[in-house]
């Protein structure tokens, strides 16, 4: 694979948005149900079309206790990784186009907050995706 950069500018096509929490706690039985729904109402708020969505919740006895969840979008995706007893959170937004990842997760961390005002967000990171030369479409 050759990894040597293009000279010149590059375009982006898309943005991936990534957070890290501490001190999740969920106020909900069901730790990932309730996360996919806030997860679809951002995507939803978004205006963006939703394709697929799934929570797997972890009970500890295979994997560590916690859920992984996924909202496929047209554009990409949003999802959630727990740690549940570590008290972990990751969520990440990626958008191709015109919606605003960054705006996703806004709305997403605004409702998870809401329901847990002790969550701590140490990390948040945006990076541009889908990088391309800026030429024009041959199509």
């Amino acid at each position: 694979m050759d990894e040597t950069l293009n000279e010149g500018p590059l375009q982006a096509h898309g943005s991936h948005v990534y957070v890290d929490c501490l001190g999740y706690v969920s106020p909900f039985p069901s730790d990932g149900a309730w996360i996919l729904e806030m997860m679809q109402e951002a995507v939803r708020l978004s205006e963006v079309r939703e394709v697929h969505s799934h929570v797997e919740e972890f009970d500890g006895s295979v994997s560590p206790p916690g859920f992984a969840a996924m909202v496929l979008i047209d554009e990409s995706h949003v999802s959630a990784h727990c740690y549940s007893d570590r008290g972990w959170l990751a969520l990440d937004s990626f958008t191709c186009g015109g919606t605003d990842a960054d705006g996703i997760m806004d709305n997403l961390l605004k409702s998870i907050v809401s329901k847990i005002p002790s969550l701590r967000i140490v990390r948040r990171d945006k990076v541009d995706r889908f990088l391309h030369e800026d030429q024009q479409d041959n199509a």
